[in-house]
């Protein structure tokens, strides 16, 4: 069963983002999974929301849990999470 990756985000520092998206996004790629919604326009109706808003899936949750623990992407979060507050959650889908 698939499971969704969703990721909300305020980029604080954009030219540290940019490397972290340079990483991550071949890290996506080499996992099998797919970019659903990469950052564009949204409209936040309930809550308090983030300026930006990723979507991803992946084949089950054991690829998206590889993904997350990887190599690829721990070197990409380590530009990344100094530069935006985000939330990231797993979504089993439906």
């Amino acid at each position: 069963m698939a499971v969704y990756a969703m990721v909300h985000i305020d980029v604080k520092d954009a030219e540290a983002y940019a490397k972290y998206a340079e990483i991550a996004g071949p890290a996506v790629d080499k996992y099998g999974a797919e970019f659903l919604a990469r950052g564009g326009e949204s409209l936040q109706m309930e809550g308090t929301g983030r300026a930006r808003n990723v979507i991803i899936k992946f084949a089950d949750w054991d690829t998206a849990k590889a993904f997350y623990n990887s190599p690829e992407y721990q070197e990409a979060l380590s530009h990344g999470l100094p530069a935006a507050e985000r939330e990231y959650t797993f979504v089993e889908g439906v």
